[in-house]
């Protein structure tokens, strides 16, 4: 059970240290990271008693993520052992930071968490646990008889969001609810 506040969002999970210097791995949880990781940007954090964190230096390598942060204090994490105890803290930013959406067929994964899942004549599925951004997006339904269900986040599948009402509808392909 997540228990980040309703108005932050996640943007990333720290990793493992890198090298001896305190630079972080970040599992990147964002579809603009050179935004929310450029230098001088303040991340909350949960635990909220490790934070807020401040980018110092972001850059990428060999696809991975790596950040140089800061402490409350100002100190600078210059060392492997103080980079592994940030290790899997969640980096947050407030969800009013977040740009307004232009196109009515985008979603944030907030807004979708906790929406219904039904079926076209409204039988219910289960409720949206979560967003996968493996390749396309998926999305996690915690069934309600127990289990979950990955639905690709597509028109053709979900033709239906209504983010006020509560609710989003299935409309799956033959053998998806089998799996």
């Amino acid at each position: 059970m997540s228990t980040t506040p309703d108005d932050t969002v996640v943007v990333g999970r720290i990793g493992r240290p890198h090298g001896v210097r305190g630079l972080v791995t970040v599992e990147v949880r964002t579809d603009d990271p050179d935004l929310r990781f450029t230098a001088g940007a303040v991340l909350l954090t949960e635990p909220a008693e490790r934070g807020p964190l401040t980018v110092v230096t972001a850059r990428w390598h060999s696809g991975s993520l790596l950040l140089q942060l800061a402490t409350p204090d100002g100190a600078v994490v210059g060392d492997r052992e103080t980079a592994d105890a940030l290790r899997n803290t969640r980096l947050l930013v407030p969800v009013e930071a977040l740009p307004e959406l232009d196109d009515p067929d985008v979603f944030y994964d907030h807004q979708l968490v906790g929406l219904s899942a039904r079926l076209p004549d409204g039988t219910v599925l289960g409720e949206v646990d979560g967003v996968r951004h493996e390749g396309a997006e998926t999305l996690v339904v915690r069934r309600t008889e127990g289990g979950e269900l990955l639905v690709p986040f597509v028109s053709a599948i979900v033709p239906t969001v209504d983010v006020a009402g509560g609710f989003l509808v299935v409309d799956p392909p033959e053998g998806l609810l089998d799996l």
